[in-house]
């Protein structure tokens, strides 16, 4: 059953990535299933019915090799243990993870601004938007904190970037001043860099021929190297 289950999700993502003009390729026996790209996007996708169900191991290979191809991986699944929300963006081993119908809005631009963490859902402030707004509304940091329900000191962390915002206050600050003042969570962003063991022959040799190299685990190939572009 929970085979059929992701090969429906797999196949509807794919009709959508299709349909947003993706070309895509499905793969199997990989830490990935879909590659899509739309000019210089490329999306290495897992899909899963429970995003618990992926290892450290494979979402490492995700970042791993997305990062050495400029690629952003995702995973898109129905539930992580209980099910997922929509417009809110989970992490998998640093792996940004969302629901169908999250990515699907993804995909026409509008990301969300909600991330799930250890603290719960929380979201950020661009700070000088939310100064801007605040002081062309009136409100002190005082008047502010009362309206929100945090202290002034936290108001000011707001605005100087050092704390993230509850859903709680988010919801109260979305109602004074709407979206424009969130910082939306790319999930589309490029893999960073992750350390790497020691390298096979092979990776040495294409990185002696002036390539950047890396071996790959979980995926249908053993070594990607790059070279420009």
């Amino acid at each position: 059953i929970q085979a059929a289950m992701k090969r429906s999700l797999m196949d509807q993502v794919a009709v959508l990535l299709l349909r947003h003009g993706y070309t895509i390729k499905s793969l199997t026996g990989a830490s990935f299933d879909i590659v899509a790209r739309k000019e210089s996007r490329v999306l290495l996708i897992k899909v899963l019915e429970d995003a618990n169900s992926i290892s450290e191991e494979y979402a490492d290979s995700m970042k791993n090799l997305s990062s050495h191809i400029g690629a952003s991986p995702i995973i898109i699944a129905e539930k992580a243990g209980h099910v997922l929300e929509d417009g809110v963006v989970y992490v998998r081993f640093g792996v940004y993870t969302c629901n169908y119908r999250t990515f699907s809005s993804c995909l026409e631009n509008r990301f969300p601004i909600v991330i799930s963490t250890r603290a719960g859902f929380t979201a950020s402030v661009v700070g000088e938007k939310l100064r801007q707004q605040r002081e062309e509304s009136g409100y002190s940091l005082g008047s502010l904190s009362r309206k929100v329900g945090v202290s002034k000191r936290m108001i000011a962390k707001y605005e100087s970037e050092r704390a993230d915002v509850s859903l709680r206050s988010a919801i109260a600050l979305n109602r004074l001043f709407g979206n424009n003042i969130f910082s939306k969570v790319d999930v589309f962003a490029i893999a960073k860099e992750t350390v790497a063991g020691k390298p096979s022959l092979i990776a040495r040799k294409y990185d002696e021929l002036g390539f950047r190299a890396a071996d790959t685990k979980k995926a249908p190939f053993d070594v990607v190297a790059r070279m420009e572009k």
